[in-house]
């Protein structure tokens, strides 16, 4: 399905800065880093020379998340970070030192949270986890 169908398909109007952020977001999601905030989305498409407001990338932010196309993600750091929903469940390796966001599916993890929740009576309608330390590059930095 081509941006400008996805848009559409979500309810949202198919506008260039739309299609831009959105396009953002699925070639990050081919390297390391693909967990975005506003301000790093901004800068992205300034190094793009797309001119578009810091007010228009929160607000294309929060259409794209009240669609589906992304999630956001609230980490301890205080800094909303936002990634493409792929529909599967993972979890997130967080570096204090420089901010690099690994994610990783486990699915043992997985079943064992289930059984947790299921010893309880709990149904599980949404699972977070994030395991907060220091990457492998800046543990050689700080060496």
């Amino acid at each position: 399905m081509s941006n400008s169908q996805e848009l559409k398909s979500s309810g949202l109007k198919v506008t260039l800065p739309r299609l831009k952020i959105l396009e953002l977001f699925q070639n990050t999601k081919t390297g390391e880093q693909h967990h975005l905030s506003a301000e790093e989305v901004y800068r992205l498409l300034l190094t793009e020379d797309m001119y578009v407001g810091l007010a228009t990338v929160y607000r294309v932010l929060t259409q794209f998340e009240q669609a589906g196309l992304l999630i956001r993600r609230n980490f301890e750091s205080g800094k909303a970070l936002y990634e493409l929903n792929g529909g599967e469940p993972h979890d997130h390796l967080l570096c204090l030192s420089c901010g690099k966001v690994i994610e990783f599916n486990d699915a043992p993890i997985q079943q064992r949270q289930n059984e947790i929740a299921a010893e309880y009576g709990f149904v599980i309608q949404e699972r977070a986890m994030t395991l907060y330390g220091v990457c492998h590059d800046c543990q050689v930095k700080q060496k």
